[in-house]
């Protein structure tokens, strides 16, 4: 299956470390070169900010869905090739998932991980199987990824490697999904 346009989920915030504004920064300019849309939270600032704008300064087109009630908390970013304001988090993520081929993980807060345990779950049930992959920068996903094998050995879930691809790098985890 062909990949025109990815789904990113990352924080609203820069977090604590450089290196997560840096892999923001490196995946939507290798987005862009790769001719693949961006479709992320539409948020201007945070990691979200720096992933818009390093993909539309490389020529990208960027997508962002952002709910109503966040237009101004989370400053909605203006220079975007399309802005979606959505109603409730509930059709900013149904409208993500529409438009995602595949989905990419950064460092974020707990709307990342919910993001990504909603995609995980679709995936593992067969009603949107696409292709996730998590870029666990600097070691920030290992907690949440040694839960999720408990949860597997604990036999709550099978075969939960085959619903995320993990890389450390953006550039290893880009060659991995769009080969």
């Amino acid at each position: 299956m062909s990949i025109d346009t990815i789904t990113v989920f990352c924080g609203s915030s820069p977090g604590a470390r450089s290196a997560y504004a840096e892999a923001a920064r490196e995946l939507g300019r290798g987005l862009a070169r790769s001719g693949v849309r961006l479709v992320y939270g539409g948020a201007s600032v945070g990691t979200m900010g720096v992933l818009a704008d390093a993909a539309l300064e490389a020529g990208g087109h960027v997508t962002g869905i952002l709910p109503r009630a966040l237009e101004t908390r989370e400053v909605a970013h203006t220079g975007l090739s399309r802005l979606m304001i959505v109603d409730d988090m509930l059709d900013r993520k149904r409208e993500m998932a529409r438009l995602a081929d595949a989905y990419i993980v950064l460092p974020g807060g707990l709307g990342t991980f919910d993001e990504l345990f909603e995609v995980m779950t679709a995936t593992q049930l067969g009603l949107d199987p696409k292709r996730c992959g998590l870029v666990n920068i600097e070691g920030y996903f290992t907690p949440l990824l040694e839960a999720i094998a408990k949860v597997e050995s604990e036999g709550f879930a099978r075969n939960v490697d085959d619903l995320v691809t993990v890389e450390t790098s953006v550039g290893r985890l880009l060659e991995q999904l769009l080969d």
